[in-house]
């Protein structure tokens, strides 16, 4: 049996099967992406000889509707795949109410009780607000954005996280005024080079950012789809005071596990207090041996969709299908689809140098100029690549980072080979693609100190 039940947003948004990724995660930010990608290329294409007569303009319920489509026909699939496994679906909220029972709600608030052998916790996140006047009356999540009735219109994202950025980044590349207020540091957790490249480009491509503030208050100036909001906010280094009128606020400040209304307390799992995270050993278990986690849930594991998947998939083996191969959680490949896409792959440059130690470490990098870009001219070898090596381990590749168009394509390539024990020297003999992106990663042409070119025949210049 499967439960499943989305608890509505404080603006009332809800959705269908399929978790956060599905619905309000992955997929349609992704789509979204493509769409401020386009863009960019219309306006690119003028170059390479394409004359339009008529105005360009985006339309953002045409963008909404062919999104929400797309997500609903994978909503049905998931119910009818379900159906074929012979699985039980209930659309209801459930919560354990004592050893292996528990209760499912609907949405009309009817219970029923059911008992299982085992259990799987799989209920994930959701966006964490700010605690001020006005955030739950007149803020939005991405939990809103992605199904939103209308163009959010001058937008104030709040947060530096990834969510936060690519959000910024493709409401700006739809043409739209947005600013991001953040409170420290750009991508907390990821290559804090890359992140600061990152926030750069995007400084460049027109989005604006308030650096060390945070907001303390949101008041409705004006009703609307949308409306005009007022933002007052306070400095974290001082005692200075801002104030700003945006149609939209969007908080992406993070996000907190669904773990503390659903029972688990009645039946003796396991928690941190602190983060709500369940802990978890290495085959999944809780601390109740019935009940198994994955997922953004789990404390110190990463909070991707595919390592969900892969968890879940794999545990299902291991109980049922006689396998032992359990989930690696290292050498986990991710994008973070910002204007300028980041793919990562292994160890921050911060994290190599804290666990194997400065002098243990050798990283080679380079910019470079998508041979795409050259002819429109513009970005000018603002994209980036860093390879780190582990010196006594035969210049093993412990970190793989790309800053460029399509990085999550080039990344997923790179990380089986990392997962396979890849050598710079393996690296180095790899014959290239020309001219790819990928190209830069391979051949020499990343140096511990100098710029490559790989657009043209030359080789390093």
């Amino acid at each position: 049996m499967v439960l499943d039940f989305v608890t509505p947003t404080p603006q009332g948004s809800s959705w269908g099967l399929g978790g956060t990724c599905v619905n309000v995660g992955c997929i349609p930010k992704k789509l979204m992406h493509q769409a401020a990608l386009l863009g960019q290329a219309l306006q690119d294409s003028r170059k390479f000889g394409w004359h339009f007569t008529e105005e360009v303009k985006h339309n953002w319920m045409t963008m909404t509707e062919s999104v929400q489509n797309y997500i609903g026909s994978l909503n049905w699939g998931y119910r009818v795949a379900l159906r074929d496994s012979k699985v039980t679906y209930e659309n209801a909220y459930g919560e354990f109410v004592g050893p292996h029972t528990i209760k499912a709600t609907n949405k009309k608030g009817i219970e029923k009780l059911y008992t299982a052998e085992r259990f799987l916790i799989a209920t994930g996140e959701r966006p964490r607000y700010l605690g001020i006047p006005g955030d739950k009356e007149y803020c939005i999540s991405s939990d809103d954005l992605f199904s939103l009735p209308y163009c959010p219109g001058k937008t104030l994202v709040v947060g530096a996280s990834y969510v936060a950025l690519e959000c910024a980044g493709f409401l700006a590349g739809l043409g739209l005024d947005v600013t991001v207020m953040v409170r420290s540091i750009l991508l907390r957790g990821f290559d804090q080079d890359m992140a600061n490249r990152i926030g750069e480009y995007m400084k460049d491509h027109g989005v604006n950012f308030i650096r060390e503030f945070v907001p303390i208050k949101v008041e409705q100036v004006e009703e609307g789809t949308p409306g005009i909001l007022k933002v007052t906010a306070k400095s974290t280094t001082g005692d200075q005071i801002i104030e700003g009128e945006y149609n939209t606020v969007l908080l992406a400040i993070g996000r907190d596990p669904c773990t503390r209304k659903i029972g688990l307390d009645k039946v003796g799992v396991s928690i941190n207090e602190k983060t709500g995270k369940i802990p978890v050993n290495d085959e999944e278990q809780t601390n109740v041996p019935y009940i198994y986690a994955v997922g953004d849930i789990l404390q110190d594991k990463l909070e991707l969709t595919p390592v969900a998947i892969q968890a879940g998939r794999l545990l299902v083996r291991r109980l049922y299908a006689g396998a032992t191969t359990k989930c690696d959680y290292v050498n986990v490949p991710t994008t973070v689809f910002t204007p300028l896409e980041y793919g990562a792959c292994g160890y921050s440059e911060e994290t190599a140098v804290e666990k194997f130690g400065e002098e243990n470490i050798e990283v080679y990098h380079s910019n470079f100029w998508p041979l795409e870009w050259t002819v429109p001219s513009r970005d000018n070898n603002k994209c980036y690549a860093k390879i780190i090596c582990n010196i006594q381990d035969n210049e093993r590749v412990i970190g793989f980072h790309i800053l460029g168009p399509n990085a999550g394509e080039v990344t997923q390539g790179f990380a089986a080979a990392i997962k396979c024990g890849l050598t710079k020297e393996q690296l180095d003999s790899t014959v290239g693609i020309h001219p790819v992106c990928a190209e830069v990663c391979i051949q020499s042409h990343l140096k511990v100190t100098s710029k490559s070119c790989i657009h043209g025949p030359c080789g390093d210049l």
